[in-house]
């Protein structure tokens, strides 16, 4: 006899059986108790108790304590009074498991897979496990590289030149490497009769299949097997579009969840993680690298470093593996019936577990047709919008975006690459040391990355020796000191404290102790923001510029900073370690500027020229920073587009007499009136005289010293100087006092928290090029201009 407890729908149900009872009617749990006091009884033996006395005589079980219910639970019966098995069926349910054998493969929650994309697809069956060659189209042959610009498979023999082994790093091969360089050129094609077989990945990133990440399996209550799963989306997707520092096989997880059958499913592909994705060495070509999560209704990213991980649900212990292979069979005497009576303990079972609920509700009907297949709604702004050109001048003029090539700089990046081959092309490096200076937003930064990777290129071609390159930036330390753990961390891989490090750090360059597997390379180190490094004496830069002067230390230094005249304000047995080599990146002009902006928007027909040269021009007379003649060409793109897109509603807005289409002088003109017209610009120019006297005193301070802070001391040394020599009235110290705690106070200058003294800190909260553009034509002190 076969006892079953009614419970929540799990994928297999646990009996109790009795051998020696005659068969009976499932029971709840009271009328199982009261059955089986009944079979102890030693006064009457059901199983020896012929038929015909127990139809005379019933034995009747003990009263039980009357509970609510909807219903009477039903009592034990003899044979005799037996009534049919069935009843009432339970309806069937859904089933969850965590793994599941479907079509010969093996799925479990987590698992990241391929999804069919189209309906009836032919291409979907071809699925080859080997590249061909993009040059021979073949796939044997030897061993083979992948591109990192177009992902097409090479062999080492059919690249020109070929090589002799697998490029460490990133590897472009000689076509991407012409595009790149402009230059046209026609790929091989396949010979006649032969047709490019195309990967799962090809497909994948061609948008003709789906990648998605299995949440939960199951099975309907008719058989079959569903998965919800969370997708993921190619750049192109998205609203922003693939952007240049987007990789080729990186992905983007959603937050949009969907329910697909298992027969849609392909096979198993693998997304990975950064550092998942940088360790991997030989792991298919099924492999994918996502480091951001997309929100498909708001349209922003998020890291997945940065989102907690949501509470996962508790697996049942007695969950198993189940292998939908095996043809299922409903055994009509296994089933239990469905007692009201425990209805509310199941649902209040089921609320417990909201991910279970939620995929048990989220889908209220059968739908066939494409979401069969797993096809899901994508935005129209996605499937229809073509980007137009304003919208693709406003992609590539934003600051994030890396250009192509860097224009108006050859000169400076020619030096720069000299110096660096004739140091660690030395086979007896005694260490170098280069410092580079200039005003902000001239490219000395982007100069020196832009030659590392050239040599980078190089060295992929076997023309340069190899090398280790640590780039740094004093903006991102906490403090100075932090500088040693950095440096020990990129050539060690592991973390200690800063004086470890530079204990480590010292014998290392001191030909002692060697750090990391590349202890005999050379080392090239940028340091960006130097004068950050700067401390009260100055250890922390004497220690750096110390090591480059031990024998066989094999490092290159490469320091930049806005100061001109750093070295002349260190110690001097710090500056005599600086050496004498210094390159000056000197501001851009008007034509520089236009042919920066210019390249940007080449191939893009969205400017006037007369535009691009207004804006060119007045960056140009007031700093020559290259960053804001971008910032204000892509706002005025932005009102271009605005305009553009009024007119197609409808409206006539009060521009609609400027050029259709394309950005022209006035919106130049607007957008320079945003930029320096801003809210901190009217505050500075309607500041009392002294209060003006103080903001260009710290602009000149700023560029003198090259650091972002200055003292109240000497920034009231500058003013009284400033004063007697324009003959302006002399202001007391109070007076200085009280007009930057005003200044502080609307935000326009940071003051250092504590007491009010002469040793106190004050830093600019805007850009030095607001100050001036604020206080250069002042009516009331027109002296002002020749210090700024």
């Amino acid at each position: 006899m076969d006892f079953s407890t009614p419970s929540k729908p799990t994928p297999r149900r646990k009996s109790k059986s009795m051998a020696s009872p005659p068969p009976m009617s499932p029971a709840t749990p009271s009328t199982v108790r009261r059955s089986r006091r009944l079979l102890e009884t030693p006064t009457k033996d059901l199983s020896e108790t012929p038929a015909k006395d127990l139809s005379a005589t019933p034995v009747k079980p003990k009263p039980t304590p009357t509970l609510k219910r909807k219903r009477a639970a039903p009592s034990p019966k003899t044979p005799s009074q037996a009534e049919p098995k069935r009843q009432r069926r339970l309806p069937k349910q859904r089933s969850y498991y965590r793994k599941v054998v479907y079509d010969g493969g093996e799925f479990a929650a987590g698992d990241d897979v391929y999804v069919k994309r189209r309906e009836g697809a032919e291409s979907d069956a071809e699925d080859p496990e080997q590249e061909d060659c993009r040059v021979c189209f073949r796939t044997s042959g030897g061993v083979m590289v992948e591109c990192d610009g177009c992902l097409g498979g090479f062999h080492l023999r059919c690249v020109r030149p070929p090589l002799r082994r697998v490029p460490e790093g990133d590897w472009a091969c000689p076509y991407c490497e012409a595009e790149r360089a402009g230059r046209a050129i026609d790929r091989p094609k396949p010979p006649a009769g032969k047709r490019i077989r195309r990967t799962a990945k090809e497909k994948l990133l061609s948008s003709d299949l789906w990648a998605a990440r299995i949440e939960s399996l199951r099975r309907e209550p008719d058989g079959a097997f569903w998965a919800k799963v969370r997708w993921y989306i190619i750049p192109e997707e998205t609203a922003a579009g693939r952007q240049p520092h987007n990789l080729r096989r990186e992905l983007y997880r959603t937050n949009d969840i969907g329910d697909i059958e298992m027969e849609t499913i392909l096979r198993h592909c693998f997304v990975m993680s950064p550092k998942e994705f940088r360790d991997a060495t030989n792991e298919g070509d099924d492999v994918f690298y996502c480091e951001y999560e997309y929100d498909v209704h708001w349209h922003n990213f998020k890291r997945l470093a940065d989102i907690d991980d949501e509470p996962e649900t508790k697996e049942d212990p007695s969950d198993e593996p189940y292998n939908a292979d095996n043809d299922y069979v409903s055994d009509t005497d296994e089933d239990s019936e469905y007692d009201e009576e425990d209805e509310p303990a199941t649902r209040c079972v089921a609320r417990k577990n909201p991910s279970q609920g939620l995929a048990a509700n989220s889908r209220t009907g059968r739908i066939y047709g494409l979401q069969k297949i797993g096809i899901r709604k994508i935005p129209e702004h996605v499937r229809c919008h073509q980007k137009t050109a304003l919208e693709k001048a406003k992609a590539t003029l934003l600051l994030a975006t890396l250009p192509k090539s860097l224009p108006c700089r050859d000169k400076e990046m020619e030096e720069i690459s000299t110096f660096v081959k004739d140091a660690i092309c030395n086979d007896q490096c005694l260490g170098r040391c280069l410092y580079i200076h200039g005003v902000p937003g001239t490219g000395k930064t982007m100069s020196v990355l832009a030659v590392m990777r050239r040599l980078r290129s190089e060295f992929d071609s076997g023309a340069l020796r190899p090398y280790c390159f640590i780039e740094i930036n004093g903006l991102k330390l906490a403090s100075p000191e932090n500088i040693y753990k950095v440096i020990y961390e990129q050539l060690s891989g592991h973390r200690v404290g800063w004086k470890k490090a530079l204990h480590y750090l010292t014998e290392h360059f001191s030909d002692g102790t060697k750090i990391g597997k590349k202890a005999n390379q050379p080392i090239v180190l940028l340091i960006d923001e130097l004068d950050l490094l700067l401390t009260r004496n100055q250890s922390v830069l004497y220690n750096i510029l110390d090591w480059p002067t031990k024998p066989n230390s094999n490092l290159v230094i490469i320091g930049i900073a806005n100061t001109m005249d750093l070295p002349e304000k260190l110690f001097p047995r710090i500056s005599s370690r600086m050496g004498i080599q210094r390159l000056c990146f000197g501001p851009y002009n008007y034509r520089q500027l236009q042919e920066i902006i210019t390249s940007r928007l080449k191939g893009i027909d969205a400017f006037e020229d007369q535009a691009i040269e207004f804006a060119s021009r007045k960056v140009a007379a007031m700093s020559g920073d290259a960053r804001r003649a971008l910032e204000i060409c892509r706002r005025a793109a932005e009102f271009a587009d605005y305009r553009v897109k009024q007119l197609q509603v409808g409206q006539t807005p009060s521009s609609a007499n400027r050029g259709n289409g394309v950005v022209c002088m006035g919106d130049i003109e607007d957008a320079i009136q945003e930029v320096f017209q801003a809210p901190h610009i009217q505050v500075m120019k309607n500041c009392p005289k002294f209060g003006k006297i103080i903001l260009a005193a710290m602009v000149h301070e700023l560029y003198r010293s090259g650091l972002g802070e200055v003292l109240f001391d000497k920034l009231s040394a500058t003013v009284f100087s400033w004063c007697h020599t324009n003959r302006e009235l002399l202001p007391g110290y109070d007076t200085l006092l009280k007009i930057c705690c005003k200044l502080g106070e609307s935000k326009i200058v940071l003051c250092e928290e504590g007491t009010k003294h002469k040793l106190q800190k004050l830093q600019l909260n805007y850009p030095s090029d607001d100050v001036t553009f604020a206080l250069k034509e002042s009516p009331d002190l027109p002296w002002l201009s020749k210090y700024l």
